[in-house]
């Protein structure tokens, strides 16, 4: 799904990137997240600010990929040397088998209808002891930010313990969980 007016506007704030760089990231790294020399995969990657943080931890490749040609023509004029696609996360068919070692996820799985198409397909991407970093927040809180923010995020079952089922039926294990206030944060770890 594609975001709405002034989601799409709130995404490219100041505030925003700082949340990424200050908080969401270090969180991540906190949990494990480590791609020096590896694949990386983010899905949902926005204007590109996620692909400059990191890129600054050294991966071997990386690919940033968003349904909307909007965020990935931003992307694209601030960090032309990055890699990034216009891609549904729903079928990601013109990629390999186990062709990454990380994916990242900032916060994304939610705007998306099918979010299990999307997990199956991350799954299937991530090679045997492949890690997957997202954030997610609870349904409760999704309510309030279209309450208070009018974001309209999709009508869908999307909620946390939904999307731990469906990662355990890919066989898909998750590490560690931390909980935030806006954010649950996710080190899941593929067999």
């Amino acid at each position: 799904m594609k975001l709405s007016s002034v989601e799409f506007r709130a995404m490219q704030s100041s505030w925003r990137r700082w949340g990424q760089r200050m908080v969401e990231l270090p969180l991540f790294r906190y949990l494990g997240l480590d791609v020096k020399g590896k694949d990386v995969l983010e899905v949902g990657c926005g204007s590109g600010y996620g692909a400059f943080l990191l890129h600054r931890l050294g991966p071997r490749s990386y690919l940033g990929i968003d349904l909307m040609p909007e965020q990935i023509e931003l992307a694209r004029q601030k960090y032309p040397d990055y890699r990034f696609e216009v891609r549904d996360a729903t079928n990601l068919s013109h990629l390999a088998d186990a062709s990454f070692d990380v994916v990242v996820i900032f916060g994304v799985l939610h705007h998306i209808l099918d979010w299990r198409s999307a997990l199956n397909e991350i799954s299937r991407l991530l090679r045997p002891g492949g890690r997957l970093f997202l954030e997610e927040p609870r349904g409760v809180d999704l309510r309030l930010f279209d309450a208070v923010f009018r974001w309209e995020h999709p009508q869908s079952d999307f909620g946390l313990r939904a999307m731990e089922s469906h990662l355990h039926l890919l066989g898909l294990e998750i590490w560690r969980r931390l909980w935030t206030p806006l954010l649950t944060m996710y080190h899941v770890h593929k067999r």
